[in-house]
């Protein structure tokens, strides 16, 4: 239940980040709008009537309004000049001053195998 709402949430969020408001919008006036012209007209001049563009709602009227005001930016875009730094990077290795040979902890890796304590779980086992 709690996936689902989140998924919802996800999907609202994207449709209110790339304007997709505005197309649910626009498919709620086209629909009103298809509805009255069908009471009134047959299905052809219906269909031509709501979507030709000459013959808006007021919902659709609102919606270009709301879509012109939105793409205003009140900080206008400024296009950088991209400045890549021409210098060499010099790498230097400097070797340690002091220099100290560790003990060998182990004087052969059979100390370091041994066999498990527990059989392995009968799933694995062939």
């Amino acid at each position: 239940m709690l996936k689902r709402f989140g998924h919802c949430l996800l999907i609202l969020a994207l449709l209110g980040a790339t304007g997709g408001h505005w197309a649910v919008l626009q498919t709620v006036a086209w629909g009103d709008m298809l509805a009255k012209n069908l009471q009134t007209k047959s299905v052809g001049e219906a269909i031509t009537k709501t979507f030709d563009g000459a013959h808006p709602c007021k919902l659709c009227k609102q919606i270009s309004v709301g879509k012109a005001s939105e793409k205003k930016s009140e900080v206008p875009f400024q296009i950088k000049k991209l400045e890549f730094i021409s210098e060499r990077l010099v790498f230097v290795f400097v070797a340690p001053r002091d220099f100290q040979l560790m003990i060998e902890l182990f004087s052969s890796l059979d100390g370091l195998t041994h066999l498990p304590s527990v059989p392995p779980p009968r799933i694995l086992s062939v």
